[in-house]
């Protein structure tokens, strides 16, 4: 639209995690926010003041960083172990949250994501109250994420009343950015209409990850791993995505001595990693902590096979957003996971099964072969290959995309209204999207 280029906005952005967070959702949020001001965007972030893995990580409560207006909110933080404890630090952040959105003015646009679960209903509930339009970053989706793995029954009380928030802020929003064609395909079956719902993947975060041999080299040499062939698998662990058929990979080449797994990254579910580890008294598991976005590179290039596991019950409400800055190393990658799901999506290309790998949950066999295989294999002729793929999920493809779609909902409400709902006024300055 000709509007956007004479449009600056005043922004809003809502998650728990936000810079310097090392948290996924933080880092793309966090890219977001730095485009946006590049603009010439007003741009305010609510946060946490605790570290989203690590919460003995306080952060300051305000912070100008970049241009960004950073407002970072005290909450209870009782750790991630149990469910409950976790969903005591979601409420608290939720409420203090509505409580200092309170206390905020209306802006043009707010983009909620989805840390805390249903976030966006406050957001949507926001732009009612002060006008704006909403933007819903759909990261996951709950309470579907939550009945899926068990934790609540689906026609509980407790589900029925977090689906209604949610379709609430479906309904409410100008735009939701569904991550894949599952993500979508989930929430046109809430009611929310197809021409109100943009697909658009997460990027690699080429500025920071691109394949660093020095880095590969200082990181294997700093944790012994010289020599080896490593199998990584870096992110969250989660129950929502298992890693059993993995570890069971891991006992049955015991006798490998070659072959080392690395597991990086924090979660619930590292612990069960730690502790099978010592159960079966593997020497070839290391497990490590998130790494800073600037060591990122370093880490990954360290991997000879790169592994991405997806539940079963679990497409169409999760993403799997390591799979981009594995792309951007070029590194081969292992999928463990369901066939209708995003990832095999990529691996129907034309080619991509010759080059990487797929099994199901509890095809142990089938991962351990695949392993063996890639072992043999010279690894560069398949980084160049994977290189290419990953140029469709570049940065600098997907994230001016973004800002286009945040812009021109803007524009679409200023279109509709004549004047911004939120009666703050909309200002010449920024340029069409680079």
């Amino acid at each position: 639209m000709v509007l956007t280029s004479l449009l600056q906005m005043r922004v809003l952005l809502l998650n728990q995690c936000f810079y310097p967070d090392v948290a996924a959702t933080g880092q793309y949020l966090t890219e977001l926010a730095v485009a946006l001001s590049e603009r010439g965007h007003e741009v305010t972030v609510i946060s946490s003041q605790r570290g989203y893995d690590d919460p003995t990580v306080v952060f300051p409560k305000r912070e100008t960083w970049r241009g960004i207006q950073i407002i970072r909110l005290a909450t209870v933080s009782l750790g991630k172990k149990g469910r409950g404890r976790r969903a005591l630090n979601f409420a608290s952040f939720f409420i203090a949250c509505a409580w200092r959105l309170l206390l905020l003015p209306g802006f043009d646009v707010v983009v909620a994501l989805t840390s805390p679960p249903l976030i966006s209903w406050l957001g949507s509930t926001f732009v009612r109250l002060k006008g704006g339009r909403l933007l819903f970053w759909v990261m996951d989706l709950n309470p579907d994420e939550a009945i899926a793995a068990g934790w609540l029954q689906k026609d509980s009380l407790t589900a029925r009343s977090l689906e209604s928030l949610l379709r609430n802020s479906m309904r409410h929003s100008a735009k939701i950015v569904a991550l894949d064609r599952f993500v979508k395909q989930r929430v046109m079956e809430k009611g929310i209409e197809d021409s109100k719902i943009a697909v658009l993947p997460p990027w690699s975060h080429d500025g920071s990850v691109s394949y660093d041999r020095a880095g590969r080299d200082r990181f294997r040499e700093q944790h012994g791993l010289q020599g080896k062939f490593v199998v990584m698998y870096s992110g969250n662990h989660s129950p929502c995505h298992p890693l059993d058929t993995l570890l069971q990979a891991s006992l049955a080449l015991r006798e490998r001595e070659e072959i080392a797994f690395c597991f990086v990254g924090g979660g619930s579910e590292q612990a069960k990693v730690r502790q099978f580890a010592q159960d079966h008294d593997l020497e070839s598991i290391l497990c490590l902590p998130y790494q800073p976005l600037d060591d990122l590179a370093a880490s990954l290039s360290a991997a000879d096979l790169h592994v991405v596991v997806m539940g079963n019950a679990f497409a169409g409400i999760l993403h799997p957003c390591k799979i981009y800055n594995i792309l951007a190393i070029g590194s081969p990658f292992l999928y463990i996971g369901p066939h209708e799901s995003h990832i095999a999506d990529l691996l129907s290309r034309p080619g991509e099964q010759d080059s990487n790998y797929m099994a199901e949950h509890g095809e142990v066999a089938q991962v351990v072969k695949s392993i063996s295989e890639c072992a043999t294999r010279a690894n560069i002729e398949r980084r160049e290959h994977n290189s290419g793929l990953a140029r469709g999920f570049a940065k600098e493809l997907l994230l001016p995309r973004l800002v286009s779609l945040i812009e021109s909902a803007t524009v679409e409400g200023v279109v509709k209204n004549t004047i911004p709902a939120s009666g703050v006024g909309l200002r010449a300055g920024a340029g069409p999207p680079s």
